[in-house]
């Protein structure tokens, strides 16, 4: 039932943007010769001519169309007539392709608003993070940290912990030998080898079997600190931390050996700024303060894995917001799209500069597989707070300026506007072709993933 829930709403959504196309419209005096919702693939479920627009009801419930007299060919409407998209000022063109995405826009706040009116709650984003298992092998710096079952994390590393995605970013990017450093740091221990060696020249080659020594005390990676508002923005490393090289990181993992030496034998190939950036690739701590029974207390230092994990399990959560007026409903409702729409557009910048793969994609079947379990587990109104965060998703993405969506069409009305007369219509249509079988083959990867997930049980 819950799955059925979620299919309508999400059907709904796109009923919601088809009727703002059509709203604005109708109300430039544009004809609208059909007004499809679903796909129109398969049987269709209903057709009636109502006025001048045949209304119809496709089975393929997710999607949607407004035809206009200009997407026919059999249209028997003059060239000329102002009722054609086409002869309308770009002004008024540029409303109808955007009322799409401001209608999602508009909705999904009045579906945060309903939420909040009706609920009296809303989500802040905040969440308590505890610690319910601890995992780790009984080597791990976790153990000698002093971290209890029960503590609730409230920083690391200076920064204030209020979801899981935060602190497990901050420990990934605290791998140990992550093979990146941090020059200061590469330099304060070439000082320390230095100061051991005073014979050698920083980039004068070693002779073989001339033994180094190597300092007990190395400099160790600073800690990664996220701004609390830039976290999920998650730029990695400050501008003096470089990637080191193949060679580098094996000449590293030779010095890291079990028994660590405090020498290293010359095999005639490196440099000791080579040994100084090798011995820099090593720890970054963590730092974390945690409540215990209401005492904050901080913890000695933890050292992630070199796969980014420190062996706990988390349990996780959130702090409800109590919206009792109306002013703290409309309040609430702005900060939680603001939130949840910031997110979303960080999400997107990580899906096009390749920080999130292809494979890590996910669409419509695991939307509904996720949402019907929200709906099950958590209630309707936590289904009607996903719903407007994926009409604003489906605003963002169709504001894209791709011409296959309505963000491209903006594009080519803008460029019209500029250059004074329309673009091409076979260069529309031509990058319009292109863009289709782009975003077809797309969604083929991701309906793919969808499956697999499913399949393998990771939703």
């Amino acid at each position: 039932m819950a799955i059925i829930i979620m299919i309508l709403l999400l059907s709904f959504l796109v009923l919601i943007h088809e009727l703002g196309h059509f709203c604005a419209a109708k109300a430039f005096g544009i004809k609208v010769e059909k007004f499809g919702f679903g796909l129109p693939f398969g049987p269709t479920l209903f057709e009636k001519k109502i006025g001048e627009t045949t209304f119809l009801i496709h089975a393929l419930l997710l999607g949607g169309y407004v035809a206009f007299p200009d997407d026919e060919q059999d249209c028997d409407l003059p060239e000329d007539s102002p009722e054609r998209f086409e002869n309308k000022p770009v002004y008024q063109r540029a409303i109808v392709v955007s009322a799409g995405v401001i209608a999602n826009v508009i909705c999904a706040f009045f579906l945060v608003l309903f939420s909040a009116l009706v609920w009296k709650y809303l989500p802040s984003g905040v969440y308590n993070i505890e610690i319910s298992k601890i995992l780790a092998p009984k080597d791990a710096s976790v153990w000698t940290s002093g971290l209890k079952i029960g503590d609730r994390i409230v920083s690391v590393n200076g920064t204030k912990i209020t979801n899981t995605y935060a602190l497990l970013n901050i420990v990934q990017l605290s791998k140990t030998r992550d093979g990146l450093v941090d020059m200061g740091v590469v330099e304060k221990n070439y000082q320390k080898i230095k100061a051991l060696n005073p014979a050698l020249s920083r980039n004068e080659l070693i002779p073989q079997d001339v033994g180094v020594r190597l300092p007990r005390n190395y400099v160790k990676e600073p800690p990664i600190t996220l701004d609390e508002n830039t976290a999920i923005g998650l730029k990695k490393y400050s501008d003096n931390q470089v990637k080191v090289s193949d060679d580098i990181i094996k000449l590293r993992d030779s010095l890291y050996t079990k028994n660590q030496t405090r020498y290293y034998i010359s095999n005639g190939r490196y440099t000791i700024n080579d040994l100084a950036l090798a011995i820099s690739d090593n720890e970054h701590p963590l730092y974390i303060i945690v409540d215990r029974g209401g005492k904050y207390i901080k913890l000695k230092p933890i050292y992630p894995s070199s796969k980014g994990a420190i062996g706990v399990q988390l349990a996780s959560k959130e702090v409800l917001r109590t919206t009792d007026s109306f002013g703290d409903a409309f309040v609430s409702s702005v900060k939680y799209l603001y939130q949840n729409t910031y997110m979303m557009l960080v999400g997107l910048e990580q899906v096009f500069t390749g920080k999130v793969p292809l494979k890590d994609l996910h669409g419509i079947v695991a939307i509904t597989k996720v949402g019907g379990d929200i709906i099950h587990n958590d209630g309707l109104f936590y289904g009607l707070l996903l719903t407007a965060i994926i009409s604003m998703d489906l605003a963002i993405v169709n504001f894209l300026p791709i011409p296959a969506l309505d963000g491209g069409q903006l594009l080519f009305l803008i460029v019209e506007k500029i250059a004074g007369r329309k673009v091409g219509k076979r260069v529309m249509e031509t990058l319009a072709t292109i863009s289709f079988f782009l975003l077809i083959a797309l969604m083929v990867i991701i309906v793919f993933n969808d499956i697999w997930a499913l399949v393998t049980q990771k939703l």
